[in-house]
């Protein structure tokens, strides 16, 4: 209306609440086919205040993600931790045998321990450091029953006419108290390294470049296990130098092993994403790997 000097602007009922609450919802809205995909929020707010606000910035997308985050366990999750148990309990039964392509040797361990590595790296992706430091004890304590009960039925006596079969048994559950040390504490302290890494670059890089991720936090997790698992199971019992390849070569595999599969990786972690509708940051959380029931 123009009224002389005086002119007035007219605007809708609510016009101000609609556009502030249009914004909050631009900020806080999730993209649940994709939940780590934050480019509409640093398009439109990365030039403001709030969004330099780190704190803030945290626990909004903190609550959001609790929304769809809570501390039941899924079908998927239930599936990929028993495939992580069977497949740290398998490698150990196969690495009563040596296998030889050439010139080189490496334990028939090999052919199914780097998976674990693998869903390791899909469960601390999706779900957090919390859910896959459940699942890192879980399958500590299943192996060691396994051990265990393999020890006791070594101990037992056989019956008379299995006596012939008994050396094959106890060379395959007969584990040595020190190779059992060994393995069990590379297993614990590789693995963790290999969630910790793997939580840490993804909070770094905002849940991008995956693939660069999976393989750095193998590398570092693998070479952790190598380190520990040889030197205390055959330190002593052959030169340092054979001791030294057999470790690199076993790193190289096992690695190699985890890039031939990340297609397959990458597929599956964005199915279970999507699925799921969760993709956790791992912001101000504890890494203390005997908090075991903290979700």
């Amino acid at each position: 209306l123009n009224c002389g000097t005086t002119v007035l602007f007219t605007r809708p009922r609510r016009f101000g609440k609609t556009i502030t609450l249009s914004m909050l919802q631009s900020f806080l809205e999730m993209n649940y086919e994709n939940p780590s995909d934050k480019s509409k929020q640093i398009e439109l707010f990365k030039d403001t205040q709030i969004f330099n606000d780190k704190e803030c910035l945290q626990t909004s997308f903190k609550t959001k993600q609790d929304m769809i985050q809570n501390k039941s366990v899924s079908i998927a999750y239930m599936v990929m931790g028993i495939l992580f148990c069977t497949c740290l309990i398998t490698s150990n039964l196969l690495e009563t045998k040596v296998l030889q392509f050439g010139q080189f040797t490496m334990t028939a361990g090999v052919l199914c321990f780097p998976i674990s590595y693998i869903l390791n790296d899909c469960i601390a992706e999706v779900w957090g450091f919390r859910k896959a430091r459940l699942i890192i004890w879980m399958a500590f304590l299943m192996n060691f029953l396994v051990v265990a009960l393999g020890q006791l039925a070594v101990f037992l006596p056989a019956a008379s006419f299995w006596s012939a079969n008994e050396p094959h048994f106890n060379f395959v559950f007969g584990l040595a108290p020190r190779i059992a040390v060994a393995s069990f504490t590379a297993f614990i302290v590789g693995s963790f390294l290999n969630a910790y890494v793997m939580s840490r670059m993804k909070v770094s890089s905002q849940g991008k470049r995956f693939s660069y991720r999976a393989i750095v936090s193998t590398l570092f997790g693998e070479s952790a296990d190598s380190l520990v698992f040889f030197p205390l199971a055959f330190g002593g019992l052959m030169p340092l130098a054979e001791l030294g390849k057999l470790m690199l070569l076993q790193v190289i595999v096992k690695t190699l092993y985890e890039i031939l599969m990340l297609p397959i990786t990458i597929r599956v972690v964005r199915f279970v994403k999507h699925h799921e509708g969760t993709d956790v940051y791992d912001d101000d959380i504890s890494y203390n790997p005997l908090k075991i029931f903290d979700l």
